[in-house]
């Protein structure tokens, strides 16, 4: 053998072992210890129980928001006001929720069926009442003069009635808060309201956000 060829067996030796070397390093594991895995298990086990929470959470608000859904279409009417009969009290172009009932008392805003659409009057007398309403736009009720503390102007308005008028069975009499622009029970193609043509009363004014509230 020549000593160029020597030469190279021994190049070759020395990068063998080398690379036996680095082989030997690449496989030399760090064992974690006790701790750091106890910790890491730890932060998994929180990652997967914040998850789950997440998604429970998730869960119930999803059923919260059908059960509310459900709830306002079968208990409420979104509506907005449009028109200007009931100012001051309701604002052309609030938005209110009208409680789905048959149940209404005197004073209360009331929702009912006209002309294919629904008209929001007050509720003044309920069947066999007699009402009034004098020159000056008073308005009484079984010859009692009712306080209306909602209204800003008093005024007879258009009248086809003769007074005192006895409310018929089964109706309910109603006025519009803005007494001089107002069409309601003084008006006979309305008239006086059959409890069927009933939707239910106003409960709770959602817009505008400065006069938001229950509404009685």
């Amino acid at each position: 053998m020549t000593a160029a060829g020597f030469l190279q067996l021994q190049v070759m030796f020395m990068d063998n072992k080398t690379m036996e070397n680095e082989a030997a390093k690449s496989v030399e594991l760090e064992i974690p210890s006790i701790e750091l895995l106890q910790r890491e298990l730890a932060r998994e086990e929180y990652r997967h129980s914040f998850r789950k929470t997440l998604l429970n959470i998730a869960g119930i608000l999803v059923v919260i928001a059908a059960l509310a859904a459900l709830l306002a279409t079968r208990l409420f009417i979104l509506i907005e006001i449009n028109g200007n009969s009931m100012n001051p009290t309701l604002k052309s172009g609030e938005i209110i929720f009208l409680r789905q009932t048959k149940n209404v008392e005197t004073g209360d805003i009331v929702g009912f069926y006209y002309g294919g659409r629904i008209l929001l009057k007050r509720a003044i007398g309920s069947a066999g009442d007699y009402i009034n309403i004098d020159q000056e736009g008073n308005v009484y009720v079984n010859d009692k003069k009712i306080e209306e503390p909602y209204l800003t102007e008093k005024n007879l308005g258009k009248c086809e009635l003769e007074f005192p008028y006895q409310v018929p069975e089964g109706m309910l009499f109603v006025l519009g808060d803005n007494r001089s622009l107002s069409m309601d029970s003084r008006i006979k193609a309305i008239g006086c309201v059959e409890k069927d043509q009933i939707v239910g009363k106003v409960a709770f004014r959602a817009w505008p956000l400065s006069r938001m509230g229950n509404m009685h």
